[in-house]
């Protein structure tokens, strides 16, 4: 099979803030129960998170969103610091944390600009009425170790196997390959796929964008979180369409 290369596109002009896609990452990769004592303490896991900002002044007072997940930098900030090369950048394009090397030492967070990583405080434990909802697919993490958003490596990895199998390629847009979150979403605002393939709808799409935010062409929305950090990001953002600031910029 031809080299990949996994990202994604978020629409902040789409997100609406249900949270649909943090509950199917819960969900889908094992994640431990959330308490209220966890939030409280600031120890709360969540591989994917929406951020919530304000903008404007009563009443006309608009929330943004933005979820924030690893964005499976190029130039990771958190790998060079792991002193057992528990977290590397793969030949996908992933940057894959490998939990049963982990020690816990932190320092992989301590690098990541985007606070992305969280650390496993306490040993999980579920109720017996939501034990059967584990993912086989999906280790469940011990205490003590770091783990963060792996683009749902677990479907990538059977979606691929089966490809070969067949003696086909991975499709695109196939939802068995796509992150939990994506196929969640209700306003198709997260969009999953191979950048490396040249007619993909994320690498056309992407690239588009990029394009034209960078100047060659007028009007593109794409960008990159903390881009002048040089961490070269997987994930590619558009920005939200504000058509009555647009007006207002127009007509005042």
């Amino acid at each position: 099979m031809a080299k990949k290369k996994w990202g994604m596109i978020v629409d902040i002009d789409k997100c609406i803030g249900c949270q649909a896609c943090v509950v199917a990452c819960q969900s889908e990769n094992n994640i431990p129960i959330n308490e209220e004592g966890h939030f409280n303490q600031r120890r709360a896991i969540q591989w994917i998170r929406i951020e919530r900002y304000w903008e404007g002044e009563f009443p006309d007072v608009k929330a943004r969103f933005l979820p924030v997940f690893c964005q499976q930098c190029d130039d990771a900030p958190c790998e060079p610091v792991c002193p057992v090369f528990a977290t590397y950048h793969n030949s996908e394009g992933l940057n894959v944390q490998v939990y049963n090397r982990c020690i816990g030492t932190r320092f992989c967070a301590n690098n990541c600009p985007y606070q992305a990583r969280f650390f496993n405080f306490w040993e999980p434990e579920w109720p017996d009425s939501l034990k059967n909802q584990l993912n086989p697919d999906v280790t469940v993490r011990s205490r003590g170790i770091m783990e963060k958003c792996t683009f749902c490596v677990q479907r990538i990895r059977r979606s691929s196997r089966e490809a070969a199998r067949d003696g086909r390629e991975v499709e695109d847009g196939d939802r068995a390959l796509s992150p939990a979150c994506v196929n969640a979403c209700p306003t198709h605002a997260l969009a999953f796929g191979d950048m490396a393939d040249e007619e993909s709808a994320v690498s056309v799409k992407s690239k588009q964008e990029l394009r034209r935010q960078a100047g060659t062409r007028p009007g593109g929305r794409g960008y990159h979180l903390l881009d002048d950090l040089g961490t070269h990001p997987n994930v590619v953002y558009l920005k939200k369409v504000d058509k009555t600031a647009e007006e207002h910029e127009v007509h005042g």
